[in-house]
């Protein structure tokens, strides 16, 4: 080790010249364009001619006193968007923050580790939007389907009541309205269920749009026509409820491969030995091993168990996983990392695979000591699943999850 070079760096750390004007960045940039710090003004001033503002001196001029009521004008618009019980939570939300408060936290965030990104409300995500589930006293476990004698019951009531103009409207009434169980009202029309319910019904969207819904004849097997059904694949439909459709767009891959042999008194046993992997790209992953004499049936067996065997795995903004996990097989012994928007996957061949059939996109991973292929999945797949949701932690310890990421106030708080 040379003795010059460190005093060379310290002459050159005071030889540099260094600018009050621009700010130190982070060395970590995930593109090539640099940062902008200068405020330039609009191209397009107002048409009173007053010179422009930018939103940068909005924020820095803003003061408590330019915060104030609305107006009778401003609610009679408000009142065209939301309803009473809307607008009188916003003016609650509102007064329950000082304006003095509001006027030196309001900013526009300009440094280097600004968010490039937004969370966009428009989607519903199942794990964090649920519906409120129906109470417990709707369930009636004595209620029956009604027999052929009731609904005669049901139709000679209906006749005998039905006014002397009656419509095709009355009786299309009498069919929608017409109970087919005996017991509780509620828990034919409104029952409790420990399931979540559907977000969306039968062609609904977010936009309220009503598509077309195509329904599956029942004398047709559920996928294409043309599907060969084996007993194998009816057995995994009747196992997991899914579709040949769905299991065929599932992304499922032979990662390991080899042939064993199991010595016997009659000589040796050669099978061959498959693990695959499965997943929907969204959040659920699998593994599956299975042996066979034929090197295609064992493929096959255990893409069908990886796919029975599909469990979700926690994602962090569905990307990457909550911080690191660490998982051991073995003599393998390897670590999993989150990182960024940006980073891609940066890890071992078998890792990257598992990450794309399981939807994450950002993640770094080291594998120690062994780099046996078959532990190397087995151990990814146990640090996937040893991870810790920080709700949970929060909710175990009595505490509320708060957000420190720099995105409420601009990052003033």
């Amino acid at each position: 080790m040379s003795f010059a070079r460190p005093v060379r760096c310290l002459f050159c750390s005071f030889s540099r010249t260094t600018s009050a004007a621009a700010p130190r960045v982070a060395r970590r940039q995930f593109h090539l364009s640099a940062t902008r710090f200068s405020d330039q003004d609009s191209k397009f001033p107002n048409g009173n001619g007053s010179p422009s503002k930018t939103l940068e001196q909005i924020s820095r001029d803003m003061r408590a006193e330019d915060i104030k009521p609305y107006t009778e004008e401003e609610k009679a618009r408000l009142k065209e968007q939301y309803t009473p019980e809307q607008i009188a939570a916003i003016e609650a939300g509102e007064a329950a923050i000082d304006a003095k408060d509001m006027a030196e936290q309001f900013a526009i965030r300009r440094d280097p580790m600004k968010f490039k990104y937004l969370d966009d409300f428009a989607t519903i995500e199942p794990g964090v939007d649920k519906h409120v589930r129906t109470p417990v006293t709707n369930t009636d476990y004595n209620a029956s389907l009604k027999s052929e004698e009731d609904f005669v019951d049901d139709f000679a009531r209906f006749f005998a009541q039905m006014p002397d103009n009656a419509t095709a409207a009355d009786w299309v009434r009498f069919v929608e309205t017409n109970r087919v169980t005996l017991g509780k009202e509620e828990n034919e029309l409104n029952p409790h269920s420990s399931l979540v319910p559907d977000l969306f019904g039968p062609g609904e969207t977010l936009s309220g749009e009503q598509k077309p819904v195509k329904y599956v004849e029942d004398d047709q097997p559920r996928g294409l026509k043309s599907e060969e059904m084996t007993e194998a694949l009816k057995r995994l439909i009747k196992t997991t409820g899914y579709t040949v459709d769905e299991i065929r767009g599932l992304k499922s891959r032979a990662l390991v491969s080899h042939s064993v042999v199991n010595q016997t008194r009659l000589g040796k046993v050669r099978r061959t030995y498959c693990l695959s992997i499965a997943g929907n790209g969204n959040g659920l992953l699998g593994i599956g091993e299975a042996k066979s004499e034929e090197a295609a049936d064992a493929v096959l067996q255990s893409k069908y168990r990886a796919i029975r065997n599909m469990q979700p795995i926690p994602r962090y903004e569905n990307r990457t996983i909550f911080g690191d996990v660490q998982g051991k097989v073995g003599a393998v012994e390897l670590k999993l990392m989150s990182r960024p928007p940006g980073f891609g996957l940066r890890c071992q061949s078998l890792i990257f695979e598992m990450c794309r059939a399981a939807g994450i996109h950002d993640l770094a991973a080291r594998v120690d000591r062994s780099r046996n292929p078959m532990n190397t999945v087995k151990a990814a797949y146990e640090a996937l699943m040893s991870q810790r949701n920080p709700e949970d932690i929060a909710r175990a310890r009595g505490k509320k999850m708060v957000d420190v990421r720099k995105v409420y106030y601009s990052g003033r708080i």
